[in-house]
């Protein structure tokens, strides 16, 4: 076996590898199916309302769930979680939406320290100084790179809009919103 190059031969053999392998890549691409719906049809809608129900037998304050919303809004994300011991945190109510347009939409509520969690809320929004009444309620604006908010502290607890839709939709959201203790 004296003058063959192992060199060559390894070359050799990632070539006929190659030649082997590209094609059935493409074959696999072109038959087997793709996702072509639109992004906002890829998240799949969630039923809150047996989490809604625990989380206000459980919260230590009046939860907050939009009521008349038209049909377009999705619900894509719900959540609860009981404050932990010593007052450092909160307990959490995090309900997630799609509006119309398929931008997001949070109501996120806590007990717990309001500035710690304003600012994970809104992904570090910074307060602006202006105030919008809807409801009957006063919220304050916050604006940020990633998400814009609006926030209304009360005795207790921390509501907070927040998300990547427009403030007209954040607005829709915080004037839906009825808060009940169960």
């Amino acid at each position: 076996m004296a003058g063959r190059n192992p060199k060559a031969q390894t070359v050799r053999n990632m070539v006929l590898a190659m030649a082997v392998i590209i094609p059935v890549a493409f074959v696999s691409y072109v038959f087997i199916p793709h996702d072509e719906g639109k992004a906002g049809e890829a998240v799949p809608t969630v039923d809150y309302r047996v989490e809604l129900d625990t989380a206000r037998r459980a919260a230590p304050y009046p939860v907050a769930a939009p009521a008349g919303l038209d049909k377009d809004w999705r619900a894509t994300s719900v959540s609860y979680r009981a404050g932990g011991t010593g007052g450092k945190e909160g307990s959490v109510w995090h309900l997630g939406f799609l509006d119309p347009d398929t931008q997001y939409v949070a109501v996120e509520q806590s007990d717990g320290p309001a500035g710690a969690f304003i600012d994970g809320a809104s992904q570090r929004a910074v307060k602006t100084g202006r105030t919008q009444s809807v409801g009957g309620a006063t919220w304050r604006h916050y604006e940020g790179e990633k998400y814009n908010a609006l926030v209304r502290e009360e005795r207790g607890v921390t509501t907070v809009v927040t998300g990547t839709a427009s403030a007209e939709r954040l607005a829709e959201m915080a004037a839906a919103l009825k808060s009940k203790k169960g």
